[in-house]
């Protein structure tokens, strides 16, 4: 079990693909972007009450940017640091009763993801997919800075949760990669709730990493699976029924065509990977 010293981190990555829940939106799907960030706001919320030593941060992954929608820019930016930063920014106080912290997390979160979704510009239709390798990096650059500036004699246990909805890029395998195995060597958890399609990439993060993947059965239940199976601390997980590990898809992408190959040659000296098939090769 968790000391009651040590600091939590979770952060937050959340797929905001435009295209993607353009599309739900036409379909009249039950789950819509708004949805998912309330249940997320939910899910970090509760987080927060969890410990007096929790700490939460949100990253939106779009088709151009990642940005760090919580704590927001004036951590960043400079003096203000933890919760005085954010406390400083709703100084108006609570809201129908409401813990000004979550107040003031929920109004940040809402004006920044309104604010990158209008101000996105003209998306590239060559480029359509999400730049989750990037958001993962960013997570861990977080997360180092936030070890950095701990207390002397503080542990910060830190994980992501990576809530996916488009599909996978092949384009992104050896970003992706260099990322799974930075966590890995930090001891950071790397859980998944994917919406839609199976993601290999997100399988074999969480298999590497020792977190929880879950392709969600219905979507319509985001919020009830996200404080089941992910609200969790670590430590709590093995006294909890969860679903069963899924089966990991390790197939790799070959270096010519980004192609996901299961038999291949790799070179010995730069570990590039491509396919068996003649025709293939560099072509």
């Amino acid at each position: 079990m968790a000391s009651d010293e040590d600091v939590n981190l979770l952060v937050i990555v959340v797929d905001v693909n435009p295209i993607w829940w353009g599309q739900q939106a036409l379909n009249q799907s039950v789950v819509t972007l708004p949805k998912c960030i309330d249940a997320v706001m939910v899910m970090g919320n509760s987080h927060l009450f969890m410990g007096r030593n929790n700490k939460l941060a949100v990253i939106a992954s779009h088709l151009q940017e990642s940005r760090l929608l919580f704590p927001g820019k004036q951590w960043i930016c400079g003096d203000l640091t933890g919760e005085s930063a954010i406390l400083e920014s709703n100084a108006s106080g609570s809201k129908d009763g409401k813990y000004e912290l979550l107040t003031a997390a929920n109004d940040l979160i809402a004006d920044e993801i309104k604010d990158l979704m209008t101000k996105s510009g003209e998306i590239k239709r060559q480029r359509t997919d999400t730049v989750l390798a990037g958001s993962l990096a960013k997570a861990l650059c977080y997360i180092n800075r936030i070890s950095k500036e701990s207390k002397a004699g503080e542990e910060v246990k830190s994980r992501i949760l990576v809530i996916k909805a488009a599909e996978d890029s092949a384009l992104q395998y050896m970003n992706f990669m260099n990322v799974i195995f930075a966590a890995q060597k930090q001891n950071i958890l790397i859980d998944a709730c994917v919406l839609d399609t199976d993601s290999g990439l997100l399988q074999q993060a969480c298999d590497i990493t020792g977190g929880l993947y879950l392709k969600i059965p219905q979507v319509n239940s985001l919020l009830q699976y996200l404080l089941w199976v992910f609200l969790p601390d670590p430590d709590q997980r093995s006294q909890l029924n969860l679903p069963p590990p899924v089966h990991v898809d390790y197939r790799a992408a070959c270096f010519c065509h980004r192609n996901l190959i299961e038999i291949g040659y790799v070179c010995s000296v730069c570990l590039s990977k491509l396919p068996s098939r003649s025709h293939c090769l560099w072509s």
